[in-house]
């Protein structure tokens, strides 16, 4: 196996396994409810404590140039091994105690350190030909990681200690595999850190715009991963079908996997924009169709689960790789970044992005427990909610490419380069 790549396979799969970690806790949170009475709020406290904890260990990191610092494979192993201990450390703690959250935020810390280092070490081996497969690669990396502990659950007979002990031994694994991997060619430090950098995003239009749509995107995205395994669930409870809901929802996920790979590679053919803007109006179809769907035949409710998670994710990247290139000059980032022009390999390891990110997951967790106050149910009316991102995404990333009356002002929105 030649060098790229052998080190682009190192890399992707010590993402998986590493990821795991981020929906562990999530995956894990009905079978604590049904084992013991939990505090109010703190089944959605397992998914926004990890978001918490990855905003802020994203800006740490991009201030004290961490990546550039240290040896970034080290830094990766180190992270892996810092989340494995947080994640495990649910399983000595009384269920429903509040330290449980804050080994979730711990392991979001921790894993501000391994996704945007992993992507920065792949862009390194990435070129211009196929930076949108590499991207996609990794981002695809980080959905099955995450999708991993419904697998385990669907095993079935396991118990939930079975899948968050899972992901700790997988998260060891994987920081033995990112210290066997060597940077590419085109790793390279980034430049000092500015914070002012960040208010230049939104001075200049056309990244402010692709960093909206990306806040949209982000919106639907955790607002799916977080709640279609109890969407499924009761779905198949109200039509009576014999479906696994854990099983189901790690193919939704997973799905993910492929659309991110497949949106890749489309990428670097049809242009990053108009594989954004496609994905973002399907997946948003599909989740105001969620809401009508819910409580038919699970063959249908899942088939448009499998779309909708195909496509959720097809655009992150492409997302962050548009912001990268819209301020027009060629720029290398911390964390996330390539020595590739134009190329901002995911806006995850940005800090104005997390932000972003991290705001739409605990937006998400506060809109779904005014929800519950208020007597919604998930299937309509939070589908319709979760719906708001992939429209406003879309809204934004019109315009940020000059798709306005049917015309493409920008010629680098139609290649994408």
């Amino acid at each position: 196996m030649r060098p790229k790549a052998a080190n682009l396979a190192l890399i992707t799969l010590a993402q998986v396994l590493a990821l795991s970690l981020w929906f562990s806790g999530t995956a894990a949170g009905p079978a604590m409810a049904r084992e013991a009475a939990l505090p109010a709020g703190f089944l959605a406290w397992l998914t926004g404590g990890v978001q918490a904890g990855f905003v802020l260990g994203t800006l740490v990191s991009a201030a004290l140039a961490l990546a550039d610092r240290l040896d970034p494979r080290r830094l990766v192993a180190a992270a892996c091994l810092l989340g494995a201990l947080a994640n495990a450390a649910i399983l000595v703690l009384p269920v429903g105690d509040p330290w449980v959250i804050a080994a979730r935020g711990v392991t979001g810390l921790a894993l501000a350190c391994v996704y945007p280092v992993g992507m920065k070490l792949a862009a390194g081996w990435a070129g211009p030909p196929d930076a949108g497969l590499v991207v996609g690669l990794l981002v695809g990396g980080l959905t099955l990681g995450s999708a991993s502990p419904h697998l385990v659950n669907a095993l079935g007979g396991l118990g939930w200690r079975v899948t968050v002990g899972a992901a700790s031994v997988a998260a060891l694994v994987g920081a033995g595999l990112m210290l066997a991997a060597r940077p590419g060619p085109r790793h390279a430090p980034a430049p000092p850190f500015r914070p002012a950098l960040a208010l230049e995003l939104f001075r200049h239009r056309g990244t402010r715009l692709a960093t909206l749509g990306y806040l949209g995107h982000m919106w639907e995205l955790y607002a799916m991963w977080a709640w279609v395994g109890a969407y499924l669930a009761a779905s198949f409870t109200v039509s009576g079908g014999g479906a696994d809901p854990a099983l189901a929802s790690f193919a939704v996920m997973a799905a993910g996997a492929v659309g991110c790979v497949a949106g890749g590679w489309l990428a670097d053919r049809i242009g990053r924009a108009r594989l954004t803007i496609w994905a973002m109006a399907i997946s948003g179809g599909c989740c105001l169709l969620a809401g009508p769907a819910f409580g038919l035949a699970p063959w249908l409710v899942v088939g448009l689960c499998l779309v909708w998670g195909a496509t959720v994710v097809a655009d992150s990247a492409h997302l962050g790789r548009r912001g990268g290139g819209g301020a027009g000059r060629p720029r290398r980032h911390h964390a996330d970044g390539a020595d590739l022009p134009g190329l901002r390999a995911h806006p995850a390891g940005d800090p104005s992005a997390a932000l972003g990110g991290g705001a739409a997951g605990l937006g998400w967790r506060r809109l779904r427990r005014a929800g519950d106050r208020a007597g919604a149910r998930l299937p309509g009316d939070g589908a319709a909610a979760a719906a708001v991102g992939p429209a406003a995404g879309f809204s934004r990333a019109l315009p940020a490419c000059g798709w306005r009356s049917g015309r493409r002002r920008r010629p680098g929105c139609r290649t994408g380069r």
